[in-house]
């Protein structure tokens, strides 16, 4: 049985005492939610503060992002070694990694294999851009993302892999995909799995994430190939983002 997993992705957003406000309006919110796992990522400057008021909830901590080297001459980049045993999930691969900053399919890879090696679990990017969907290459390019990303993982190692799809047409732009479109996905993306790690993949936790909100997540998370949401601006608010995490529980 794959839990519902629903994880808040902070990007660029709060500072240090805003990171710390947000948590503490949000973990009164949560405490009652048994049925899902949750957790956010804020920014590096704010994790050890965030990492303080966590302890003792269930909502567990995650990174946005990782360097696949252990050391060395990376200006501005944090090494997976650094943030073992400190975070439990690391988002790699999102668009605006991959768009803005040009990261590989590759590059993406070793990340994933990193976060694996240093005990946390990869959040797993994927998504077409508004010209491969309408051009009709979607499936094209998720089986192409999902057979790079999780290249070279063990048989031991799948099942700890959360795969995230977000269609890069929907993300902060509020047009999310429809419920029954993003089941098709998902369920496309979990057959991409499987034809690479076989039945492991049916451990998997397929995400969606794309303007996922307060309004919209009870009928995306409904679907069966949906087991929870990469969430963005609505994770910005305590109880836009308790109400998503509340309907994940449902």
């Amino acid at each position: 049985m794959r839990i519902p997993f629903i994880a808040g992705n902070w990007k660029m957003n709060k500072s240090i005492d805003e990171a710390r406000q947000l948590v503490s309006e949000l973990l009164p919110l949560l405490k009652d939610i048994k049925t899902a796992e949750i957790a956010v990522c804020p920014p590096f400057v704010s994790l050890t503060s965030v990492k303080s008021l966590l302890l003792g909830s269930a909502v567990k901590l995650g990174t946005q992002n990782i360097h696949d080297q252990e050391k060395g001459a990376f200006t501005g980049e944090v090494a997976p070694g650094m943030l073992a045993g400190w975070v439990d999930y690391a988002i790699l691969g999102h668009s605006e990694r991959r768009q803005i900053f040009g990261e590989s399919d590759a590059f993406i890879n070793r990340k994933v294999l990193a976060a694996l090696k240093h005990g946390m679990t990869p959040i797993l990017c994927i998504g077409e851009t508004l010209e491969e969907n309408e051009a009709g290459q979607t499936e094209t390019v998720l089986e192409r993302q999902v057979r790079a990303g999780v290249a070279d993982i063990s048989a031991t190692d799948a099942p700890r892999l959360v795969v995230a799809y977000e269609p890069i047409w929907a993300i902060g732009t509020g047009r999310a995909a429809t419920a029954d479109d993003a089941q098709t996905r998902c369920a496309f993306v979990r057959a991409c799995l499987r034809a690479q790690l076989g039945d492991a993949a049916d451990t998997i936790r397929v995400q969606y994430g794309g303007s996922v909100s307060a309004a919209n997540a009870a009928e995306i998370l409904s679907k069966p190939d949906i087991d929870g949401a990469l969430v963005g601006g609505a994770s910005l608010k305590a109880a836009d983002f308790a109400a998503i995490c509340r309907a994940a529980g449902a």
